[in-house]
């Protein structure tokens, strides 16, 4: 008996800027998976017939002129949608490619996608919540994929398909352990508590550690030393508050402001739609990145 093809398409695609609902694609590149073997791909450049932001450019390298000749995205889309069919869409960060092609199927054939979306990101931090960074680079390096031209569509599609199998592998690995953990909500949600509340005693008993050990050290003690080599010393150091208005321009002169200022973007969010829209537009147009963000929530109980 002949084996089920499962077959996915992992694709990436750069764009013009983030806004799926203004800006438009400019690369698509997809590969097809057929139970886990690389069986086809399909790649693009799209004239977007419009400017592509500077921000945009300096990731993607992609220019204007590199695309004038290129098929514009009505003469394209059709193509795309082919060969994506009704398979799974694979992509890192996948809302944002998601987002966009949904938004371009809806304007020309006036359809939604149905396809099953797969997120390698999400997959990549469930499987390995340690590290400091779950971007593409860093997810090939992992799965020893050699990721090269980073940020143009196939070679980032390309890099993704070969990581991918074995990821989805480790993934569906710990998700058969999590649906067999089901029955059991119930006494692990009474467990994560309790590991919760030791964490919270633990932190406040090493915050009391701690003041025992800068009273120790503001006597003039000497560093303490432990048995496994650690040491620990008592440095102090003073920080200075400024006036940000006063010291703009000079940072900026010397190339340093984007480092030295921390955007609040959760505030800038519910901010915008205070603005007209002409200032919403600059304000979206200065966005650099799109994430999905899911989490858990324990909600207090009401104590009278």
């Amino acid at each position: 008996m002949a084996r089920k093809k499962d077959i996915e398409i992992v694709l990436d695609i750069e764009t013009t800027g983030l806004d799926y609902t203004k800006e438009k694609m400019v690369e698509f590149a997809g590969v097809r998976l057929e139970n886990g073997k690389i069986k086809d791909t399909f790649q693009t450049l799209i004239n977007p017939q419009q400017h592509i932001r500077k921000s945009s450019m300096a990731i993607h390298g992609i220019t204007e002129e590199m695309v004038a000749d290129a098929p514009t995205e009505d003469q394209v889309i059709e193509k795309i949608l082919d060969f994506i069919g009704d398979f799974p869409i694979i992509a890192h960060n996948a809302v944002f490619d998601y987002s966009f092609l949904n938004e371009s199927s809806l304007r020309f054939n006036g359809k939604e996608l149905t396809n099953p979306r797969v997120d390698t990101q999400h997959m990549f931090k469930e499987v390995f919540p340690e590290l400091d960074s779950h971007g593409l680079g860093v997810l090939t390096q992992k799965f020893n994929v050699e990721l090269v031209n980073h940020h143009r569509a196939m070679d980032d599609a390309m890099g993704l398909a070969m990581a991918y199998p074995e990821l989805k592998n480790l993934y569906l690995q710990k998700y058969d352990w999590e649906v067999k953990q089901l029955d059991n909500a119930e006494y692990l949600f009474e467990r994560f508590l309790r590991i919760q509340q030791t964490i919270s005693v633990l932190q406040s008993e090493l915050h009391d550690l701690k003041s025992v050990f800068k009273l120790y050290f503001e006597q003039g003690n000497p560093p303490l030393t432990a048995q496994s080599g650690e040491m620990m010393v008592y440095n102090s150091k003073q920080n200075f508050t400024y006036d940000f208005c006063r010291i703009k321009d000079i940072l900026d002169e010397a190339g340093v402001l984007e480092k030295a200022v921390r955007v609040n973007c959760g505030f800038i969010d519910r901010f915008l739609h205070r603005l007209d829209e002409e200032k919403q537009d600059i304000v979206r147009g200065a966005r650099s990145g799109l994430c999905e963000t899911r989490n858990i929530q324990v909600i207090k109980a009401n104590r009278d």
